[in-house]
């Protein structure tokens, strides 16, 4: 009994062990299955400064992190998770978070810097710890240099990927003459270096290159000789822009694209420059812009269209303005630059498996871990929801670029273009109507239709000088009379009127002392209006007063008697009928030498304003060519059908043909060039590039030599001040050369008598030994570039606060 009874206990000890056993496997399995290790991301969100893009990107880059950490296809065993700070878009304040990022637990596999600035500060240093630098917001041309970051990827495409889209616009417009004007950084001298060698293999000239550090005031000054310019843009240097008048149809200003579509109505209060003289300045400028959102309803890695990403993207936002949310365009660069990593990360799992690694082995001593991951990002190739996503060989995103333009106050998409293909393509017809309406709008078409209706009652009055009593009855026939002199009349006033009216406006405000100008400068329409009018009632009034005083009737104009060619006895009196008055002779008198006053100070106006160019009427030249027909067809027929009046067929045919080639010889001039505008596809520059070259004045020599005078004693001033400068920053850089190498001696004794410790040591620089081909040489050899540097360190802060205008 006893052994039985031991065999029992032992049996239900050995099934409680079992139970037990079998618990502790049902509850350790789940823990197994949801302990996924975390691999860490050090990112840098800039959410105010010069570029506030984490305001939008931040939030979109954790809904990257949500959705990859919830695939089971990528990366089953690691969890992504997001450590950010606010670099301010400073290079400074983000010295001393990267100094956190790098000495404080976790170790980060991969960082994530914004702006260009910030970036370039990251990207140079991170190779000294062996990690990947992923921007989502960085354009600097210079961080396209493998030599100097040979670690750095980015989502967002250089900004010289806009240069050769430029000259492509450069050439399809026909510009032979281009001027630029930038901010000395190093951004936009980079920029504005690869521009100029780009202009120069395409035969294009850039007559002027401005810079200026801080106040573009002189700079700005200097480009009022030249076409063209290319720029970037703030409140403060558009605003010189305006003060100068650099803006309208003379000047197409290409703009950087990347800032909200109301930039420019949006107040600076440091600046005194109110939003309709920005909204005026800005008008009319073509910008260039790397196509951040897939066009295309198509489902990439993330499952999701790019449209479905925003309706997401706008509800994290909670409603927030576009418009008004920093980084609001570049989200999608920031989203898929996180599914970029995460796929690159994925795909080096295998390989780091059969190399006995994993990427929680990562430390900044791995040379080997982030030589794959690199691979992998070389090599990365998927539709995201701002495009496909693919790298060149210096890691920056190869993608389209849009063309826009402001048009009315708003940006219209205009075309786009693909720089590894070489093709331009227009965004539609419909996309130009804007344009060409303005070409129509500067020409002032309200007058062009009152020359054109003058010109169909010119033509009409052909037909009553035709008409004698044979065709009507002689108790009709003063009304005929009539017809004539009205519609000759009423017809040369709005024909004639309205080109006169054109040519004196431009005369008034060109010709004026300076502070005359400006005050006329913005002459309102309705007062072209009201000066025809003027020229239409003084027509309207004479010719009442001459109908009411003295009417036109028939007066009879007898010949001598002929005898007929047949033997009859009768004789044939010649008679010739005349619209005429008591006083004809008085009041043709009167009519001929107003309207003749008009003819000669048409002609001196349109002589006086050949070499003018003015924005507001843009076919002037066209209608001092139109003024100077009439006036010599005029100023010859009316004396000419007068000595005529008694040669019925010879007045007739010299008078109706005076009447036709002045009219179709003034509609072909005025209206063929619109018509060939509207015609030819895209062809939307002024017609005044010829006469650009030889100034927009009409100013005397004198005043053109006092000008000059005063410009050159600025310039020479400026000129003095930067020679003094460089000569206090010479000596100040040989003072501290000195002093470095007084210092050398002590800090090499200082590391030979001190030991570092290994955990203090600073990190190897990264050489990769493995698969060379794939990797730039700088990156297998970067230690040389690095000998003799410090350590990064909180002392080492560079606090510089530029204006940021790059991102």
């Amino acid at each position: 009994m006893a052994s039985t009874e031991r065999v029992r206990t032992l049996g239900r000890v050995w099934r409680s062990l079992a139970l037990l056993y079998a618990l502790l496997i049902f509850l350790s399995w789940p823990c197994a299955v949801a302990g996924k290790k975390k691999l860490y991301i050090g990112a840098l969100f800039p959410m105010s400064g010069g570029w506030p893009g984490g305001q939008a990107c931040l939030p979109a880059a954790q809904m990257a992190l949500d959705l990859v950490n919830n695939r089971t296809d990528i990366l089953p065993d690691y969890e992504l998770e997001l450590i950010h700070y606010d670099s301010m878009c400073d290079p400074g304040e983000a010295t001393k978070l990267l100094y956190d990022l790098l000495y404080t637990e976790p170790i980060k596999i991969v960082l994530m810097p914004g702006c260009s600035s910030v970036s370039t500060l990251v990207a140079e240093a991170a190779r000294m710890w062996n990690l990947i630098v992923f921007s989502y917001g960085s354009s600097s041309p210079a961080l396209s240099n493998r030599q100097r970051f040979p670690t750095f990827f980015r989502t967002h495409p250089s900004a010289t990927l806009h240069n050769p889209t430029r000259v492509r616009l450069f050439q399809k417009w026909g510009w032979t003459k281009i001027a630029t004007i930038q901010q000395t950084t190093e951004v936009f001298t980079s920029t504005l270096d690869d521009l100029e060698e780009r202009v120069k293999e395409a035969g294009i000239e850039i007559s002027v290159r401005q810079s200026f550090l801080t106040d573009p005031a002189v700079a700005v000054k200097n480009l009022k000789p030249v076409l063209g310019t290319q720029t970037f843009k703030t409140w403060f240097h558009l605003w010189q822009v305006f003060k100068e008048k650099l803006y309208g149809k003379k000047y197409v200003w290409f703009l950087i694209g990347w800032y909200a579509d109301n930039w420019f109505k949006i107040k600076d209060p440091a600046i005194n420059c109110t939003v309709e003289n920005m909204t005026e300045a800005v008008e009319g400028h073509v910008t260039t812009e790397i196509v951040m959102l897939n066009p295309e309803t198509v489902r990439g890695a993330s499952n999701l269209t790019s449209q479905e990403f925003l309706a997401q993207l706008m509800s994290r936002l909670g409603g927030k303005n576009p418009e008004e949310t920093g980084g609001f365009q570049e989200a999608p660069l920031a989203y898929d630059a996180v599914w970029a990593l995460a796929l690159a990360l994925n795909k080096t799992v295998a390989p780091l498996r059969a190399k006995g690694w994993t990427l929680e082995d990562f430390n900044y001593n791995n040379k080997e871990i982030t030589a794959e991951i690199y691979r992998a990002l070389n090599t990365s190739s998927f539709e995201g929801v701002s495009g496909h996503v693919v790298f060149d060989a210096q890691g920056s995103r190869m993608a389209w670029t849009l063309i826009e333009q402001l048009q009315g106050g708003s940006y219209k998409k205009i075309g786009y273009y693909d720089s590894t293909k070489g093709n331009l393509s227009w965004y539609g017809n419909d996309k130009w109507i804007g344009k060409r309406n303005q070409y129509i709008q500067n020409s002032q078409p309200y007058l062009n239709n009152m020359t054109a209706v003058g010109c169909v009652l010119a033509l009409a009055a052909v037909f009553p000088l035709g008409i004698d009593g044979l065709h009507v009855h002689r108790s009709q026939f003063p009304v005929v009379c009539q017809f004539r002199l009205w519609l000759l009349g009423l017809g040369f006033s709005l024909a004639y009127g309205s080109m006169f009216t054109k040519i004196w406006w431009v005369h008034t405000v060109f010709t004026k002392k300076d502070e005359k100008k400006e005050k006329r400068k913005h002459l309102e329409p309705w007062k072209l209006y009201a000066t025809v009018a003027v020229l239409l009632a003084i027509d309207v009034l004479s010719l009442l007063i001459w109908q009411i005083v003295d009417p036109l009737h028939i007066t009879v104009e007898k010949f001598t008697k002929e005898a007929p060619k047949e033997d009859l006895d009768v004789l044939i009196q010649p008679l010739l009928e005349h619209c005429s008055s008591e006083k004809m002779n008085t009041w043709l008198g009167v009519v001929y030498g107003y309207k003749g006053l008009l003819l000669l100070l048409g002609i001196f106006l349109a002589y006086e304003t050949k070499s003018i160019s003015t924005e507001k009427i843009n076919d002037h030249r066209a209608v001092g060519m139109a003024i100077y027909n009439v006036a010599v067809l005029c100023m010859i027929t009316a004396p000419v059908t007068m000595i005529l009046s008694s040669q019925q067929d010879a007045s007739f045919a010299f008078a109706s043909l005076a009447i036709i080639f002045s009219v179709y010889i003034t509609l072909v001039v005025l209206f063929v060039p619109k018509i060939r505008r509207l015609i030819t596809r895209g062809e939307w520059q002024s017609e005044q590039q010829d006469t650009l070259k030889t100034g927009s004045s009409n100013n005397n020599d004198e005043e053109k030599s006092r000008q000059l005078e005063r410009e050159n004693r600025e310039l020479q001033k400026i000129i003095q001040e930067k020679e003094e400068r460089v000569t206090e920053l010479r000596n100040q850089l040989a003072e501290r050369q000195a002093l470095r190498s007084r210092r050398r001696p002590s800090v090499q004794n200082q590391n030979q008598n001190h030991s570092v410790p290994s955990s203090q040591a600073e990190p190897p620089s990264y050489s990769p030994a493995t698969d060379k081909q794939s990797l730039p040489a700088s990156f297998s050899n970067s230690s040389n570039l690095y000998q003799g540097e410090g350590k990064l360190s909180r002392n080492n802060c560079h606090n510089s606060r530029l204006p940021l205008l790059y991102k």
